[in-house]
């Protein structure tokens, strides 16, 4: 991905236009403080069409989970339910298990017409770090209602590998939302038609586009990753520092095509199909269907412009799939559903797409591990 990096000429939006903004958009929030960072942004923060939010200097850990509700300040709940507060200036362990509270970086001070959402970057979901953002007041986990003036703070627990963390690490990014901004199945129905959205002609469209799991693999049977448990740790910030075989166990299958998923074990697949989310759209997976209930997708979920876009690098790009089967075992099959992906628009075609624009770790992907595993 050593290409040189170029820009896309952006395509003038009304102002009046919904959708997820664009990285120049998100740079104007910055430039007119309704995205206040309390230390200035490095090169790489600003993505198409998110912003990745960093650690604040102290983690708080806490007795468990929790929403602050209405009129709830934060930092006057910390007070009543920390335990212990560590000092992420030269970088801290967080023990698996564990919830921790961390002040953010970056605060807001949206305007009364703009809203956002956060999730996990990929490399989060890929460890198994449960990553949520929370806000004064509000009572839903990665939601910061428009006008919202306030601190952010990320809660993490770490459910596999041990992390250690510091000031400055990004766990989780932002998108700013103006207006609706998702496309109706018909929208998608011709959006697909003119982008090929994934490598299927005859896509399932209802909600979204469905995946489905590949238990095909590669020539070798390779399928997915099992993560093995009393593992050393994983520092977040260090790519390429653990060896594979250290902390996963590889999972190649033989017919049937079929994996049975172990209770509470952590693991990585691919979907079968290529996924293209073209410069105009931002697009986010969801699970299918919530009444099945017997395991879960945990996605970091965000897919940025250009992801799987062929003139950024990335053609034949899949989705990766974090797993974990919930206290019974449970038996996938090669082809079943396991998600759907939404499309949203963006207000402009952004100035730098995913891929060989900022060389992204994930481009191209087949079943591929976070950056940290080499």
């Amino acid at each position: 991905m050593a290409k040189a990096q170029h820009k896309v000429a952006p395509r003038k939006a009304p102002a009046s236009a919904s959708g997820i903004l664009p990285v120049q958009a998100i740079r104007g929030l910055i430039d007119d403080g309704h995205v206040k960072l309390a230390e200035p942004p490095l090169l790489n923060q600003l993505q198409p069409a998110s912003l990745d939010l960093r650690l604040g200097a102290r983690a708080y850990r806490v007795r468990a989970s929790f929403l602050p509700g209405a009129g709830t300040v934060i930092a006057d709940k910390l007070d009543d339910l920390k335990l212990h507060v560590i000092d992420l200036a030269k970088g801290a362990v967080l023990e698996t298990g564990c919830v921790y509270i961390v002040p953010l970086l970056e605060s807001m001070a949206l305007p009364a017409h703009m809203a956002a959402a956060t999730n996990p970057k990929s490399s989060t979901g890929r460890l198994d770090v449960f990553t949520r953002v929370i806000a004064d007041g509000v009572a839903a986990f990665d939601q910061i209602p428009a006008g919202y003036h306030g601190a952010l703070y990320a809660e993490i627990c770490p459910q596999t590998f041990p992390i250690v963390v510091r000031q400055g690490s990004r766990l989780s990014q932002i998108r700013f939302r103006v207006g609706p901004a998702e496309d109706s199945d018909s929208s998608l129905i011709e959006l697909h038609r003119r982008e090929k959205l994934v490598s299927t002609d005859q896509a399932n469209i209802d909600d979204g586009i469905a995946l489905s799991v590949d238990l095909v693999g590669d020539k070798s049977g390779l399928v997915g990753y099992r993560a093995k448990r009393h593992t050393g740790i994983v520092d977040v910030d260090a790519p390429g520092s653990c060896a594979v075989l250290d902390y996963w166990e590889p999972i190649r299958l033989r017919q049937p095509k079929r994996l049975i998923l172990d209770p509470d074990q952590f693991y990585i697949l691919a979907s079968k199909e290529a996924v293209h989310v073209p410069p105009t759209h931002a697009a986010e997976m969801v699970p299918f269907n919530p009444l099945v209930g017997e395991f879960r997708v945990h996605y970091a979920g965000f897919f940025d412009p250009g992801f799987g876009h062929a003139a950024a690098g990335g053609n034949g790009a899949k989705a990766v799939l974090e797993v974990r089967s919930h206290k019974v075992p449970f038996i996938l099959e090669d082809g079943q559903i396991v998600g759907r992906l939404i499309y949203e628009r963006v207000t402009e075609v952004p100035e730098i797409l995913y891929g060989s624009d900022l060389k992204s770790n994930y481009q191209g992907q087949g079943l591929k591990l976070s950056k940290h595993f080499k």
